[in-house]
Order: C-alpha cells, then sequence, then structure tokens
C-alpha cells in the first residue's frame, strides 16, 4: 500500500492547511492498478506534492497567493483490492468533502480514479459538463474484464454527462461508436485552427468538471506519463485555454492524473506542481482570502441531484 508522506500540501503553514478554514481540499490517490505499459503512476501523488513543496507560491501571472485560501491535505484514498473498490473510495471522499462546502481537487493515481470523481461530481452538481484533456479517448465500455480500467476513464461521463474531449490523439476504432465527434478537439485539427478553445468552450454548460491527463502535453515537456504520444499540447496554449474556462465558466473542481515519476527527469514533477498550483490560481483570482467560498451543489435530496444507480450510502 502506498502512503503519502508529507503531511500538507507544498508545505505551506499550518495555519492554511486545516480543513475547518480551507476553501480548496486536496485528495491524493496513489493508485495504478490497471495502466497496461509502464507502471508508476502510484507514485505520481508523492512526486507532485515534494515538486509543489520546492515551487514559489506566488503566482505572477494573477498576482496572488492562491495557497492563503487554504489548502487541506485530504488523507489519501489507498483502496487497492480491486479498481470497482477504489472508484467507490474515490467517489466517497470525493463527495464528502463536496458536502462540507470545499472546491475538491484529486491528484492520481491512473485514470480509472477519474471514474469516482466525476460520478460525484455529477451527482452533486446540475447540468455537469466534463472537460477531458487527454491523449487519449477513454472511451471503452469495459477493457480487460473491467469497466473501471483506466482505458474507460471517461465511458460513463460520456452517458451521463456533457463530455468534451480536447487533445485526443490515440484511439481504438470502436470508440468512435461511442464518441460525439461534434465535441472531440483532436490534437492534428488543434494545431491548424486556433479557434478549437473557443468553440469548446461555447459547448460547455455553466458548470464544469475538469479531468486532466498529463499525457495531454507533449512529450517533449512531459516524458514522466504512462503513454506518452507524440503531437501533444503546449504549457502556454494549455494555460490560456484553461484560464478561459476559469473566467467564463464556474469550474466546480478537478482532478489531474497519470503523472509517472523517473527520478532522473524532475520536470515532468514540476510541470504537474505548477499546473495545479495555476489552476487553484485561475479559480480564486478574483476572490479575496476573507471571502466565503460558496459552492453551488446541490444536495436536495441524500443521493444529490441524480437518482445514481451506484453505491452512494451516506455516512457522514
Amino acid at each position: 500500500m502506498t502512503h503519502i508522506k508529507t503531511t500538507t500540501y507544498a508545505g505551506i503553514p499550518d495555519q492554511f492547511s486545516k480543513l475547518e478554514t480551507s476553501k480548496i481540499v486536496l485528495i491524493p490517490v496513489p493508485y495504478d492498478g490497471t495502466s497496461t505499459w509502464q507502471k508508476g503512476a502510484d507514485k505520481g501523488p508523492d512526486a507532485f506534492l515534494d515538486a509543489s513543496a520546492n515551487m514559489e507560491l506566488y503566482d505572477i501571472e494573477t498576482d496572488s497567493e492562491v495557497y492563503q485560501q487554504g489548502v487541506f491535505l485530504a488523507e489519501a484514498v489507498t483502496e487497492t483490492t480491486s479498481s470497482e473498490a477504489m472508484v467507490d473510495a474515490v467517489h466517497e471522499a470525493t463527495k464528502k468533502y463536496i458536502k462540507k462546502n470545499k472546491f475538491v481537487t484529486v491528484f492520481g493515481g491512473e485514470h480509472s480514479i477519474s471514474i469516482g470523481t466525476i460520478r460525484a461530481f455529477n451527482e452533486m452538481f446540475d447540468d455537469l459538463t466534463v472537460l477531458h484533456i487527454d491523449a487519449h479517448a477513454d472511451l471503452r465500455e469495459s477493457y480487460e474484464g473491467s469497466s473501471c480500467n483506466h482505458a474507460c476513464a471517461v465511458y460513463e461521463a460520456s452517458q451521463t454527462t456533457n463530455l468534451i474531449q480536447v487533445g485526443i490523439r490515440s484511439m481504438d476504432i470502436l470508440e468512435k461508436t461511442v464518441m460525439d465527434e461534434d465535441k472531440t478537439y483532436f490534437a492534428h485539427e488543434m494545431a491548424e485552427d486556433d479557434s478549437w478553445m473557443d468553440a469548446a468552450i461555447d459547448q460547455m454548460t455553466d458548470n464544469v468538471f475538469i479531468t486532466f491527463d498529463l499525457d495531454a502535453f507533449d512529450p517533449s515537456i512531459m516524458p514522466s506519463t504512462g503513454t506518452p504520444e507524440p503531437g501533444g499540447l503546449l504549457y502556454y496554449e494549455t494555460l490560456e485555454f484553461l484560464k478561459q474556462v476559469f473566467e467564463e465558466k464556474n469550474v466546480v473542481g478537478f482532478d489531474i492524473v497519470e503523472l509517472c515519476p523517473n527520478k532522473n527527469e524532475k520536470s515532468s514533477d514540476f510541470l504537474a506542481a505548477k499546473l495545479y498550483y495555476k489552476m487553484l490560481s485561475y479559480k480564486f483570482m478574483d476572490q479575496n482570502i476573507e471571502d466565503n467560498f460558496e459552492s453551488n451543489f446541490s444536495d436536495s435530496n441524500s443521493e444529490g441531484n441524480k437518482k445514481s444507480k451506484f453505491n452512494t450510502e451516506d455516512d457522514y
């Protein structure tokens, strides 16, 4: 079992890391049960947290220090008995913190963890858009005997949410039967036409959850990932897009997955750390530290806003 070595996010002072006073919750999920090529995504959260602790906490672009909004480092989800049990545990932990009126973020682990996070956000927020930034379509209904495989990360989202896919450049032909090509932005098209950013945002509902697979980036800047694919996103175009999404939509939470650290290559860990901090900075750049954070989750019944066919016993 993988345990997280760090006690606070980015080494921030205790006053900014307590659950009661933090607006942001970070849930690490060091899971790598279903990846099919390079193993090591279970080491991702530790590498990310280690890099975060060595990062400057002032963000130049937004002229802010977002950690002062409070970031609580939650207990890691370490369920590994099966991918199904892990998904259930992630779903439960995510939902628990959404209900505490926190801005919930998750750091994986491999992409199967997102099945649990998306399920929780979809139950708790009306008319959810899932913005899936990835090299791979991840639309298989099941893979290697399980529907909770990294190759199936957004299949459920394709059936239950407004799924928009960005950066895709690797897929199986069978995934075309599931994919909504009108809401899919392929990397080779994005390289030739930069109108994709506005087009994608126009297709989003107000509430957006972002699932960010780090292999969406070009491997020249992000080599340490399980399945690096040539021809990906570069850093500033990614930030430009994300900033616009955060400005124009209500981003309700996000996860980042598939950091597969290499002890000889630390820049990928650092990119993941900066990306996470940037996304927080964009979310809170117009919010004063003393303002209360108001999540707009709807909890009109014990199961959130959607009757779920999944296990949603609430014991908190």
